[in-house]
């Protein structure tokens, strides 16, 4: 039977950060709180894991999840070329609601799915889920709910959908906002030199407040229509 805990009751945290803990190093999924919408999560090297995440959502391998990360070190760590003008992006939006598709360091024994080599990576701003990136290390993440229904912001509409796929939820109340997810962006042909930016999802950080921060980091880059 899956395990509710509710955050925002201080003498359940230690419990809830434990369990969540062991969930995740035994293989199973966490609903966990972001600050877009809520997350369920897997060990993004754990390939039994990620695939128990996809068949949850009702999703295959040509749909991979993102994956979520504590902080900039690790994103030196997972993508190849965390160039400046990536840093920059990283430095300005994260924690917050920009992801970044990037080319994976091809040393990684990970399996997300189809990924055609890239990943991609957010720092979520939500204190309760970084604390546990860190102990946990990076999470494939996806919006916690079945495919084709809305996004969840309140973990009973994730319990309702995932049910008993999922071993634990963090209750942290209604997520923030309207439920609007983050912006997705292809980096990978980003440079110091300029290149190119294309957003293949507009969310949470809008076009023009994008553009307007390349135009800082990168001067020659261009947001491609």
């Amino acid at each position: 039977m899956a395990e509710v805990f509710d955050c925002a009751d201080s003498s359940q945290l230690l419990a809830a950060a434990r369990a969540a803990r062991q969930a995740i190093g035994r293989g199973d999924l966490v609903v966990l709180p972001t600050d877009t919408v809520y997350g369920v999560g897997a060990d993004a090297f754990s390939p039994e894991a990620v695939t128990k995440l996809l068949e949850a959502k009702g999703r295959g391998r040509q749909s991979p999840p993102p994956v979520l990360i504590p902080d900039l070190a690790t994103l030196g760590a997972l993508a190849a070329d965390a160039n400046d003008a990536v840093r920059g992006l990283a430095d300005r939006f994260w924690p917050g609601a920009l992801t970044m598709n990037l080319f994976a360091n091809p040393s990684l024994s990970w399996d997300l799915g189809d990924t055609g080599g890239t990943v991609a990576l957010r720092m979520p701003d939500q204190p309760l889920t970084l604390e546990l990136l860190r102990e946990t290390g990076p999470l494939a993440v996806s919006s916690a709910n079945a495919t084709g229904e809305p996004a969840a912001r309140a973990v009973a509409d994730a319990e309702r959908m995932l049910g008993e796929s999922v071993a634990v939820y963090l209750d942290a109340g209604e997520t923030p906002g309207d439920g609007t997810p983050s912006t997705i962006i292809d980096a990978t042909r980003l440079t110091v030199e300029g290149g190119t930016v294309r957003v293949l999802r507009e969310g949470g950080v809008s076009r023009d407040t994008l553009a307007a921060v390349l135009t800082e980091i990168a001067p020659d880059a261009i947001i491609e229509d």
